[in-house]
């Protein structure tokens, strides 16, 4: 072989012990990488891209900022001092006082009855000297004096009497009054009100008549088969008038000037006691 053809192989030959020493001293993962760079990828091969995650880039938050409270503003508006009234001075008013009295009967026999005044049926009769309480007083017109309920003492009895046939113990005026329209009598179980009530007025007289019943024999009571019960006016002030008749009607004086206006009503009465009463369309002066 001649000198110029040997120099070529030698030179290749070099070439090649130079790249095996090379690639033996490479790590082999970098050997392997620079292999496959000096590999050609076929051309019908496509690309893959593989995203290599990148680490998470924190933004930091910015730290909230305090907004400084409004100073509070008082809108309280102060209340004005309370202006004091004088109060005026009470009058006191005297209230009375009244107390249970008792008395002595003075008479030989006084009768007792259910109601203040004569024409009420007989209770019970009381004798001289009997001592009793004195529940109560009503004023009944025309006089003389009061009508007082009494008792026996501790009894429960009631009925009603003049106060002139008592000694009383004290003033009558300190017992205590009595309304007639709260006095309760003895119901009638067998007949019904007097019908057909009617009042007429003639001048300061007024005129009350009415329809009456047919008694039972037997149930006459021996007394006034009829009552009226009647508040007129007198000399400017009403006062209570009890008036028994046996007539179907009844004349009273019932003049003008009073506050309240006059009233009243009728009973028919029998021995058992008092029907229901029925009012008086009483005319006014």
């Amino acid at each position: 072989m001649t000198a110029r053809k040997t120099m070529p192989l030698l030179l290749l030959l070099s070439l090649t012990l130079f790249a095996c020493n090379l690639f033996a001293n490479v790590p082999p993962g970098l050997a392997a990488t620079a292999t496959s760079m000096a590999t050609p990828m076929p051309s019908d091969t496509p690309l893959l891209l593989t995203a290599t995650p990148q680490p998470e880039t924190l933004t930091p938050t910015s730290a909230p900022t305090s907004t400084p409270t409004e100073a509070l503003t008082s809108t309280e508006t102060p209340t004005p001092a309370q202006t004091m009234t004088p109060t005026p001075e009470l009058t006191m008013t005297s209230i009375p006082t009244y107390v249970k009295l008792r008395g002595e009967v003075n008479t030989e026999h006084v009768s007792c009855r259910y109601g203040p005044g004569a024409p009420y049926l007989y209770k019970y009769g009381l004798v001289g000297g009997s001592n009793l309480e004195v529940l109560g007083r009503a004023e009944v017109w025309p006089g003389p004096g009061a009508w007082i309920e009494v008792q026996a003492i501790g009894g429960d009895n009631p009925c009603w009497m003049n106060a002139k046939y008592m000694n009383i113990k004290g003033d009558v005026s300190n017992a205590p009054p009595i309304n007639p329209e709260d006095v309760i009598l003895p119901q009638s179980p067998y007949y019904g009100p007097v019908t057909d009530v009617n009042a007429v007025r003639n001048g300061s007289q007024v005129t009350i008549s009415w329809t009456g019943i047919t008694l039972k024999a037997g149930d006459d009571s021996l007394q006034f088969p009829y009552l009226v019960e009647a508040w007129v006016c007198n000399a400017g002030q009403l006062v209570f008038t009890p008036t028994g008749t046996y007539a179907l009607q009844v004349s009273l004086t019932d003049e003008a000037g009073c506050a309240a206006p006059s009233h009243g009503r009728v009973y028919a009465v029998e021995k058992h006691g008092y029907t229901n009463w029925v009012k008086i369309s009483w005319p006014q002066p």
